[in-house]
């Protein structure tokens, strides 16, 4: 599944980086950035671009829920939640993939 992303900053602040990590609670699978990095959970990267895209890779026909978290070096963090099945059957037999998902600013 692709995931386009865009940074939509409020301001301009110099020196602002930007990372982003992320955390599976149910399914197995991997996310991948389109850089080619294969993300590990929980583990921050660095984000070059303000336009990125990400590749999450279902391994199984189970439920998937897994959050991915923007962060700032200010203390701003971000959480993007995707909770989908990765099978859905319709009477014709195509099969599609079901995300649902909501963007919301951690509290501190």
């Amino acid at each position: 599944m692709e995931i386009r992303c865009e940074l939509k900053k409020t301001g301009d602040f110099a020196n602002t980086l930007y990372t982003i990590r992320y955390f599976q609670f149910e399914g197995d699978g991997t996310l991948k950035m389109d850089n080619g990095i294969t993300f590990l959970p929980n583990d921050r990267y660095l984000l070059e671009n303000e336009k990125f895209r990400l590749y999450y890779t279902a391994q199984g026909d189970e439920a998937h829920n897994f959050i991915v978290v923007v962060e700032d070096n200010f203390g701003n963090s971000y959480e993007l939640e995707f909770d989908f099945n990765n099978r859905n059957v319709k009477d014709d037999g195509v099969i599609t993939v079901v995300p649902i998902g909501n963007f919301k600013p951690l509290t501190r």
